[in-house]
């Protein structure tokens, strides 16, 4: 079987696409697969890091109002249809399964002139308007919220990388906290920000570092790397550790009790999926779809939610503070977050690929 993927741009498109072809190669170490991204994008980094072959088309951003760079648009697309046209015939594709994004719309555009069968994935409770065009080309829609308003919806989650959806939290927690240089036996948060990083996030969490060590409960913050915040140490006090990046996820998410974070889907996926409970902090910008992703975890009783204006270090005194000093209250909301996550998206997403690919094979 030959699988051309098509998610590239931000690791909240890449990332899914990544775990699919990690669960396709699992079941058949010969599958065939390309990842379709441009030069602009974070998989130039991720998906030869992860061994995968990735092939560039040119970028075509659409412009979201009326500009002059509207009039180039229809020029710069039918180069980029072509180019993922050429891809889709080198790979001799029996499938594209696109993730939204830039690269998603040459790639849908391309399979449809292609009759190449499309599956898309549509990770956000709002679909872009990549996916929107692609779910008009095909019957097979996976989405990872059940109230999805694309046709033909099927119900997946997120597919995760194996190391998250696989991870036992209790099991690795001492090694974790080890691993950070953490106390074992401290209640525990995590702060992070996405892969950048959150500049007011840190800021709330760093003035807030004298009410974390005067209720005895260390943090391992997870700066970004542009960002230099850091409190100033405390001899003999409770664990600060901050970090600029962490490329070992797993461990963090195994150190914490609680984490206080962004509410991107991926972030969302992956923290109820290992059960974590979180203070959820909706980027303030964009279409709102950050809210939609974590409420219904807080309304499961798996988080809190609280918006970025809100955030100040007078708001974790009083509202995070007292749930971590409870371990009764933060196992109930983990047991409520574990029961909100799901740990199979990438296999479930992949027999919907075999599904596809038999079907067509049939067809012909």
């Amino acid at each position: 079987m030959r699988v051309v993927l098509a998610g590239g741009g931000t690791a909240g498109h890449i990332e899914p696409a990544l775990a699919l072809a990690d669960a396709l190669r699992r079941n058949d170490p010969n599958t065939g697969i390309v990842c379709l991204g441009t030069e602009r994008g974070l998989e130039t980094r991720l998906v030869p890091q992860r061994g995968y072959e990735l092939a560039l088309i040119p970028p075509v951003p659409l412009p979201r109002t009326l500009t002059p760079q509207l009039l180039s648009v229809p020029g710069r697309l039918r180069g980029a249809i072509n180019a993922a046209a050429n891809v889709l015939d080198q790979a001799r594709a029996d499938v594209l399964v696109g993730f939204g994004g830039y690269v998603a719309t040459p790639g849908y555009l391309a399979a449809r002139k292609r009759k190449v069968p499309i599956i898309v994935h549509e990770a956000n409770p709002k679909p872009g308007l990549a996916n929107k065009l692609g779910a008009r080309f095909t019957d097979h829609v996976a989405v990872s919220h059940q109230d999805s308003p694309l046709p033909n919806a099927t119900f997946v989650g997120i597919p995760l990388r194996r190391e998250i959806a696989a991870l036992d939290r209790l099991a690795m927690g001492d090694k974790a906290r080890s691993y950070f240089g953490l106390l074992p036996d401290l209640p525990t948060l995590l702060i992070f920000g996405g892969s950048q990083g959150a500049r007011s996030l840190n800021q709330a969490a760093v003035a807030a570092a004298p009410y974390f060590r005067q209720a005895g409960i260390q943090v391992l913050h997870i700066v970004g790397p542009k960002n230099t915040e850091e409190p100033e140490p405390v001899q003999g006090g409770p664990q600060y550790v901050t970090i600029p990046y962490c490329d070992r996820m797993d461990l963090a998410y195994a150190a914490a009790d609680m984490a206080m974070c962004r509410a991107g889907a991926m972030t969302c996926a992956e923290l109820a999926a290992v059960a974590l409970p979180a203070v959820y902090v909706p980027l303030p910008i964009g279409n709102g779809e950050q809210r939609l992703n974590a409420e219904p975890i807080v309304a499961a009783g798996g988080g809190m939610l609280v918006d970025n204006a809100e955030l100040s270090p007078d708001w974790i005194a009083r509202n995070l503070l007292p749930v971590l000093a409870d371990p009764g209250r933060v196992a109930h909301m983990s047991e409520a977050a574990g029961r909100m996550g799901r740990r199979d998206a990438d296999v479930a997403l992949a027999r919907m690929v075999y599904d596809v690919v038999r079907a067509a094979g049939a067809a012909r």
